[in-house]
């Protein structure tokens, strides 16, 4: 398995969950592997870990339970309401992402990898150069093979005022807490940031300069969460955006495009992420790149560069942690032979389900309706909107979207999306049903559990919506 005339059989640049995942399980096929990140701006684990899917899921859980106790009344609770400690969530939160940093350690140092606290460089097609943290000079290795997985990062545009906004990765240590709150974005980690907040006790504010946020999610979907955003309290202004901003002695002032003003104490920008790929040395040894800086990967995850690799958030394909750890999967596979007795993985990126936590959370997996028309032509629409059993006392106007978009011909459920408490639990099941080719006899015959909201996928039987007329 090993290669002696390299330093390593495999070098990862990342310590993310793409990164992690490859360098463990190549170590336990016996490979001589090592792994680089700078652990002085954040643990292993990567944005997911640090400042990305497990502290915002955290959050969102604590912002549930203002709304959780309003809701309780109805049920006969009694008493004073609770209030936010700040300063706790933020502690407990730390401690839990800590707990989580050892634990990927833990992981990579008993499959035998070795992990530099450093940032790397390619310096060749198979040389680095590493910076160690805090040490003086610098370290060259050279590997077999290089995997680049360094993920993403917020991106803020140039504009005035620029210097007095924060991007997600900030969101979670912010002091003190914003009782006002100003959120520029309309992708999901500006909604759920939004839905958060508010839950939280800010008053919020959210712009997006288009003509309604999640673009890319299912029309219907998109205009129905933002209407319950609106409803739960969210300020959402479609078609804004902002001008400049300036401090003032009452927070910040934020001129608008369209002259309306702002005055907020904090303000997010959630407008995008771009490929960290800064200082790798990319352009030097000549790996491909895209016009957003992403790194050009084949079926193999192979650059242009044949011996180095890249997976995750840094080849802007589909940036969730489980497509990361999906795509390192093939790529050892590839490079080091599959498991005894397995056949080697790949990588599919149809029905990849996913959820935004927002509130109400939606989940999703399949083609959107615009989508589907597109593909199929004759679609079949199943929709169900209802108040769910739990808001039938506590007195919240919450309302619960479920829908199936069914290619005509064929029978099968093509996209199946759920606005909804729970909804990623919910849609993770039937993400199951779509990548098996479930159709929509199959739902019809499947028997639900009552009373559960999930009930309703396999209990729809009349279109909401006829064929198209030819």
């Amino acid at each position: 398995m090993s290669t002696s005339n390299f330093d390593f059989d495999l070098f990862v640049i990342g310590g993310g969950s793409g990164g992690v995942r490859a360098a463990r399980m190549a170590a336990q096929r016996g490979a001589r592997v090592a792994l680089a990140e700078m652990l002085g701006t954040g643990g292993l684990g990567g944005t997911c870990v640090n400042v990305g899917c497990i502290p915002k899921k955290l959050y969102s859980y604590a912002a549930h339970y203002a709304e959780a106790f309003e809701e309780s009344h109805g049920y006969g609770w009694e008493g004073e309401a609770p209030v936010l400690n700040w300063a706790t969530l933020k502690a407990n939160r730390a401690k839990e992402i800590s707990r989580l940093n050892g634990i990927y350690g833990n992981l990579l140092t008993s499959a035998g990898v070795t992990v530099f606290n450093a940032f790397a460089r390619i310096d060749g097609p198979q040389a680095l150069v590493l910076k160690l943290n805090g040490e003086p000079g610098e370290k060259r290795l050279t590997a077999k093979h290089i995997l680049i997985a360094t993920g993403g990062r917020p991106h803020v545009p140039d504009f005035e005022g620029r210097e007095h906004v924060i991007d997600s990765n900030a969101m979670f240590d912010l002091e003190p807490f914003p009782q006002r709150l100003l959120v520029v974005g309309g992708g999901y980690i500006a909604c759920e940031f939004a839905s958060i907040f508010n839950g939280l006790g800010s008053t919020v504010t959210q712009l997006y300069r288009g003509e309604q946020v999640l673009r890319g999610f299912d029309d219907e979907i998109r205009h129905f969460a933002a209407n319950e955003m609106i409803k739960a309290g969210v300020d959402l202004r479609l078609g804004a955006d902002v001008a400049f901003i300036t401090k003032t002695a009452d927070g910040l002032r934020v001129k608008l495009k369209d002259g309306g003003e702002i005055t907020t104490d904090g303000v997010l920008y959630a407008t995008g992420r771009v490929p960290t790929v800064k200082g790798l040395g990319l352009e030097a040894v000549g790996v491909a790149q895209g016009k957003g800086g992403e790194v050009i990967v084949d079926e193999h995850y192979r650059t242009s560069v044949p011996s180095i690799l890249a997976v995750g958030d840094v080849t802007s394909r589909i940036q969730l942690t489980p497509v990361a750890l999906g795509e390192a999967m093939v790529v050892v596979d590839h490079l080091f032979g599959p498991v005894a007795g397995k056949a080697a993985r790949s990588m599919s990126y149809d029905f990849v389900p996913t959820a935004v936590f927002c509130h109400p959370n939606i989940g999703t997996v399949g083609l959107t309706e615009a989508q589907a028309r597109e593909q199929h032509g004759d679609v079949t629409i199943f929709r169900s909107e209802f108040k769910s059993l739990r808001h039938t006392l506590s007195g919240s106007t919450e309302r619960t979207l479920m829908k199936l978009v069914v290619d005509t011909k064929s029978d099968r459920v093509v996209g199946l999306h759920m606005v909804g408490a729970e909804a990623g639990e919910i849609v993770q099941g039937f993400a199951v049903a779509l990548k098996a080719g479930a159709t929509k006899a199959v739902f019809d015959s499947t028997i639900g559990i009552h009373p559960t909201a999930a009930e309703e996928f396999v209990t729809m039987r009349e279109p909401a919506r006829p064929l198209p007329s030819p």
